[in-house]
């Protein structure tokens, strides 16, 4: 699967999904684009799926109709994110076209 990292994503997660091509908004040269546009983007460039640590997206955007599926992580910290990696890999496992899922990070 092609998995994009948003500005907010830690990018040491991309070690624990090894069977994934993963890129970062920065390394594509996207780090300024707004949400909406980010959103455009990936899903121009084949991207299949967003992570991203942005709780508000669902409210910011119109995400009806996408063919990227959303997953959003509840925090931006490492050492938490970390601590739930399993989940974040079983949730992309489990994910859906176009859906949109927020994984709750304790």
């Amino acid at each position: 699967m092609r998995i994009l990292f948003d500005q907010g994503t830690p990018v040491p997660l991309r070690r624990f999904l090894t069977d994934h091509d993963v890129a970062t908004a920065y390394e594509r040269g996207w780090s300024s684009v707004t949400n909406g546009d980010l959103i455009r983007l990936a899903e121009l460039n084949g991207f299949e799926l967003l992570i991203t640590t942005d709780t508000n997206l669902r409210y910011q955007q119109n995400l009806q109709g996408r063919s990227l599926a959303i997953l959003v992580l509840t925090t931006t910290s490492w050492p938490r994110i970390r601590l739930a990696t399993g989940s974040i890999v079983a949730a992309i496992r489990g994910i859906q076209t176009g859906s949109y899922q927020e994984l709750v990070i304790p």
